[in-house]
């Protein structure tokens, strides 16, 4: 006798959960100040890239007759400057040099910095004692006074502005990176990726780079800000973009003397560097909270 039973089984539902990367954006989306921070960056750079059809007026063309005109002059919506050039163009196309001279740096150095980190926080002996002993030379300078030195002994111009800057990052990134590179390198996956015979740049590759990168990149985008007030000061000492070029800081020194005669003038480029500074600063520290998930 042969019995058949049809029965159909229930189908669950496996709800699958969201990747780390996903579960970090949505956090950092929940975050509104960083997204606010995020949105004014992106204008920014926005502005910047559309500079050449954005500007209502030629930013290098002065008059004598219109200098130092005041905010909300008619056909000057933020006025003139010292030479009678109109602000708004000059800001609008000095976000340019402003913005690569804050990003470029750090950008080379987390390059330059996360490979000699790496390096030093995974092969450890001689080499790691060797990487970092030059770095704390490097780093025993504060940042200022090494960048001044540095330009000072290079002269004024954007690329040894960007050579000094990017020097004075460096040993700042190769410290955290060598430090969690080091911390990884003692994990389990590791020692079993060594375990199976796997070849040093394969373990970098395929386990040492997907767990340090992250806290690096994040770690470099907080110094964007302080790269662009570095930048700002040596063009403010004359040690970095040379006249007429516009950029933040050195039209802040060019407008230094009208202080007391437009200080509303005056002020616009420092606003936009405090403006930009903060906001790299609030977006860095929006993805370091969304990167911070606890089990």
């Amino acid at each position: 006798m042969n019995l058949t039973l049809n029965r159909t089984a229930p189908v669950v539902a496996v709800e699958r959960s969201p990747g780390y990367w996903t579960t970090v954006a949505r956090r950092l989306l929940r975050n509104r100040l960083a997204m606010a921070a995020a949105l004014i960056v992106v204008a920014l750079v926005l502005m910047a890239l559309l500079a050449p059809w954005l500007m209502p007026a030629d930013p290098y063309a002065s008059s004598i007759l219109k200098r130092l005109k005041p905010v909300g002059t008619e056909g000057y919506p933020l006025g003139t400057d010292e030479l009678g050039r109109d602000m708004l163009s000059r800001l609008i196309l000095g976000a340019r040099l402003s913005l690569f001279m804050g990003i470029m740096p750090v950008l080379i150095a987390f390059v330059i910095g996360s490979a000699l980190g790496i390096l030093a926080g995974y092969a450890g002996g001689w080499l790691n004692t060797a990487i970092m002993r030059v770095v704390d030379v490097l780093y025993a300078f504060p940042s200022v006074l090494l960048a001044i030195a540095l330009s000072g002994t290079l002269g004024a111009g954007v690329g040894n502005a960007l050579l000094s800057l990017t020097v004075v990052f460096v040993p700042q990134i190769v410290r955290v990176a060598e430090s969690v590179t080091t911390q990884v390198r003692n994990r389990e996956f590791v020692d079993a990726a060594r375990g199976s015979g796997a070849s040093a740049l394969t373990i970098v590759r395929a386990h040492v780079l997907s767990n340090v990168l992250g806290p690096i990149f994040v770690y470099a985008t907080s110094l964007i800000s302080v790269s662009m007030i570095l930048a700002s000061g040596l063009s403010f000492l004359g040690l970095g973009v040379k006249p007429p070029e516009p950029e933040w800081g050195l039209m802040l020194n060019t407008l230094r003397t009208a202080i007391y005669t437009q200080p509303l003038v005056a002020a616009l480029p420092g606003a936009m560097i405090f403006l930009t500074s903060i906001s790299f600063n609030l977006l860095a520290d929006g993805i370091r909270s969304a990167m911070e998930i606890k089990d």
